[in-house]
């Protein structure tokens, strides 16, 4: 611990006397230097979708503090921008989520920015939808997603209900470190707000609406009232409970059982710690449910509903997973299918994916007739392409968008990934498939019977504190002066660097440039229709890989998949 921590430590303790919790904490790691360094060695980095952070004390931490320093931030941008400018929030169900929000909401008021919060937890979709059906300049989303219970976060949103774009993001960044921790920002109590009228209630209107053009998005939601189909939901103890449930409904599904255990809001997550549902653990007790519901399908939100995980029976007495990669492929599939076969398809159809998601993709788009927009890993760079098309009148040609981490679009009318859309298309199309006797594994495997086997597995390498973020820098900067030769036995014919724009063939050496924007990523294509992607999380401390195999069979694109997962390990220790 240096002397710059150490006076900040003490700062803390004298200045952050609005939080009790705080003061508590701040006591007890008194005689802790290690505790102290951790939490004062680095301010909390506003990424580009914003703040991350473990809860707690300190300016490496999220806090009323930090909350108010971005905010300020986040109010100077908007008023440089915007005449008379207005903010949506929402916030999930995490720890301190509903004070981190009305803080926000505090400091926006502060400074003349008119702020229309939810009344109570919504999922981060609909944030989305409230900055652009109530016009705002930008929006907040208080959630981690699917980090533990530990974590909570801050997400900004622009004007047209997308995430900040990179641009954006820096404006704000600097903004926020032009200002002190303590006696820079502007703030009121959220009740005079209130009172003044420039904090304001978002209304059962918006929430009307919201629901209208989810439903607009069904293809064959008509089946569903009459296809027996039965479900097991969990909201994995977040925001989904409330309109995954009144989606369903309102598409004729009524045979609906909720997990008892994660049916309401805990931020402390005690089910599930790790509540994503890209990962079985936190599926346990829903397929624990299913063994005596025995369900067409069991769906699972994350925190902030924005990502939607199922199982379906697999026909041998069990339930298995479907990934984020094979729903995806399977939801365009079908509603290319459907519309073409109802002539309902758009004409140019468009479907967004990132750089890290299956190119099965291709495959499908090929037999359709729609094109291909490839983006960089994030949503919001889905939701980038839904606007450009917007601003060339050809927002109709946008047919579906997804990202193997769960997250699916369909429709426009937010710029986001969205498991109420998402959980409503999957339940229609298992109905659908239902009427034509055909299972959900079937359809999959169906999938692969008529585009060959792509198979996709993604690893996390977790980074804690300063020293794990230097570590992190190291792995990335060893690849790419110095990449591998082979991964798994397999040749590496190509290295696409995202940070340097440039592509390169390893045998000619030929360079070519990439064109979007700069990112730390690195792509390594190999022989066999292999690959590798690897990438520092922009949010966690953890750096990302990502691996796709292909084969003439599952087996075999696994045994290829495990040689793959176990060199490219060996190369981040």
């Amino acid at each position: 611990m240096n002397t710059m921590e150490k006076d900040l430590y003490h700062l803390w303790c004298e200045k952050a006397v609005d939080d009790a919790d705080l003061q508590i904490e701040l006591k007890q790691i008194a005689d802790d230097a290690d505790a102290i360094q951790d939490r004062f060695y680095r301010d909390l980095a506003f990424g580009t979708g914003g703040l991350r952070g473990v809860i707690g004390a300190g300016c490496n931490r999220l806090n009323i503090y930090t909350i108010r320093r971005a905010t300020q931030g986040l109010a100077d941008y908007v008023n440089a921008d915007f005449q008379n400018p207005s903010v949506a929030i929402a916030y999930d169900s995490r720890i301190k989520s509903t004070v981190f929000a009305q803080t926000a909401a505090a400091v926006l008021a502060a400074n003349g920015i008119h702020v229309h919060i939810y009344k109570e937890l919504m999922p981060t979709p609909m944030l989305s939808f409230a900055v652009r059906q109530l016009h705002c300049d930008a929006g907040i989303v208080i959630t981690a997603s699917h980090n533990p219970s530990k974590y909570n976060g801050y997400k900004v949103y622009g004007s047209d209900g997308c995430q900040l774009t990179l641009d954006a993001a820096q404006r704000v960044t600097d903004y926020i470190e032009a200002h002190q921790m303590f006696d820079d920002v502007k703030t009121i109590t959220f009740e005079e707000g209130l009172a003044n009228g420039m904090i304001s209630y978002i209304e059962q209107d918006v929430l009307d609406a919201y629901f209208e053009n989810v439903l607009k998005q069904g293809i064959h939601t008509d089946l569903c009232a009459s296809s027996g189909l039965k479900v097991v939901y969990t909201p994995l103890n977040g925001t989904g409970n409330k309109p995954v449930r009144t989606i369903l409904k309102k598409i004729g599904i009524t045979d609906v059982t909720v997990v008892p255990e994660q049916e309401n809001p805990d931020g402390h997550f005690t089910t599930c710690p790790f509540p994503n549902p890209e990962i079985r653990e936190a599926l346990a007790l829903g397929l624990k449910l299913c063994e005596t519901c025995k369900p067409d399908l069991l769906l699972a939100t994350d925190p902030d509903a924005d990502r939607v995980g199922i199982a379906v029976p697999d026909g041998n007495g069990g339930y298995a997973l479907i990934s984020g990669n094979e729903m995806g492929a399977m939801l365009f599939e079908y509603i290319c299918a459907s519309h073409t076969q109802m002539g309902t398809m758009p004409k140019n159809p468009v479907v967004v994916k990132t750089i890290v998601t299956t190119d099965l993709v291709r495959a499908i788009a090929k037999e359709y007739g729609v094109e291909v927009i490839e983006v960089l890993t994030g949503f919001k760079f889905i939701g980038e392409q839904i606007g450009f098309l917007e601003k060339k009148g050809e927002e109709s040609r946008y047919v579906f968008g997804f990202e193997e981490s769960y997250g699916y679009l369909a429709g426009t009318y937010v710029r986001d990934k969205d498991a109420v859309v998402a959980s409503m298309l999957i339940v229609e199309m298992a109905a659908y498939y239902r009427t034509k006797g055909i299972t959900m594994i079937q359809a999959r495997d169906a999938l692969y019977e008529k585009y060959g086997m792509f198979l996709h597995s993604q690893q996390s390498f977790q980074f804690e504190g300063e020293s794990g973020m230097l570590k992190m820098q190291q792995i990335m900067d060893q690849l790419r002066n110095d990449p591998p030769k082979t991964i798994g036995g397999l040749p590496v014919t190509n290295i696409a660097d995202y940070e340097q724009s440039i592509s390169t063939c390893v045998e000619t050496g030929a360079v070519t440039k990439l064109t979007l924007p700069k990112s730390n990523v690195l792509a390594f294509t190999l022989t066999d229709g292999a690959s590798v992607v690897i990438r520092p999380s922009g949010t966690e401390p953890k750096i990302k890989a990502y691996y796709t195999t292909t084969g003439k069979d599952r087996a075999s694109a696994a045994a290829l998949e495990a040689k793959l997962q176990e060199d490219f390990s060996g190369l981040l220790q």
